[in-house]
């Protein structure tokens, strides 16, 4: 793998709440091999080169423990937003498992986006965290059909490993839940995989599922989703183009019908699903602990 430098790690967040309550970001790795078919991060505005490709950053945990020692408020720390942290790189590497040790010795949260199960492994440190301070896990995860899931996502594991993965890490106390971002129109916006979904995730005991029911599609990032679509499925570019056009933000047909849909299975089986009321639950028990540090 090639490292590649840089000078800071660890970025503060000005509108944590938007996305999960988050107070820093950092990304321990540049591009991403998973290979989903409607990545975000391939868009030009990220300055990502051959994205596909994984690399590191020198000095990666030097850099961020001299960062957090420095940090006077503590916060909850988001990893992977831009590029999955837990990359086949990571197995030899460990340089996930590494921040997150120093995260806990300098007693900061986290907050972690993947779609690998991979995240397993570090457990034990994810306890650990737990146990000090909020701690949340979101899968990704756009259909319940794995088959669909192979293609999408060709080369990260499937929706039934990922539900998996929700459930071992909720028995071991640690708040994970489900992202369901995208939503593919024509693809995984029927209304029977949402219903499917919602249940699925009830019985891997996930805590949340939070959606913007929509697939976001600019720049080369809609050329290569384009691209793809004519490789698997033929004739929907065209349906695209002629729905959206050059629109950012591609909402399903029936988004507002879907949404409620949606929301009503995550009332029957007490899933939470709004933005608020996810963050308020996962820091519920560290807000007097949040509010000491500030002062």
């Amino acid at each position: 793998m090639e490292f590649i430098n840089t000078k800071t790690i660890l970025t503060k967040v000005k509108n944590g709440a938007e996305w999960y309550g988050v107070d820093f970001n950092m990304n321990l790795y540049r591009g991403c091999s998973h290979g989903c078919i409607y990545c975000d991060s391939r868009s030009n505005c990220y300055h990502i080169d051959n994205f596909d490709e994984v690399r590191g950053k020198k000095n990666a945990l030097y850099i961020l423990e001299k960062e957090l020692s420095k940090q006077r408020n503590r916060g909850v720390v988001g990893i992977g937003a831009m590029s999955d942290t837990y990359n086949p790189q990571e197995i030899k590497y460990e340089q996930t498992r590494g921040a997150l040790k120093l995260l806990s010795k300098y007693n900061f949260g986290v907050s972690i986006d993947t779609k690998s199960d991979l995240i397993l492994r570090d457990i034990d440190i994810l306890r650990e965290i737990s146990a000090k301070n909020p701690c949340i896990i979101k899968f990704t995860i756009t259909t319940p059909n794995d088959n669909i899931s192979k293609i999408i996502e060709p080369h990260v594991c499937v929706t039934s490993r990922r539900l998996k993965a929700i459930q071992t890490l909720n028995e071991n106390g640690i708040y994970a839940g489900i992202m369901l971002n995208p939503i593919l129109p024509f693809i995984t916006d029927k209304e029977n995989d949402i219903k499917e979904l919602v249940r699925l995730a009830h019985k891997a005991k996930a805590k949340f599922i939070h959606t913007y029911m929509s697939v976001t599609l600019r720049e080369n990032q809609r050329d290569y989703y384009y691209q793809k679509l004519d490789e698997y499925f033929p004739g929907l570019k065209e349906k695209y183009i002629s729905t959206y056009s050059e629109k950012y933000i591609c909402n399903p047909l029936e988004y507002k019908r879907l949404y409620q849909v949606f929301i009503e299975e995550c009332q029957k089986y007490g899933i939470l699903y709004k933005m608020e009321d996810i963050i308020q639950d996962y820091k519920s028990n560290f807000k007097n602990e949040e509010q000491i540090s500030l002062f």
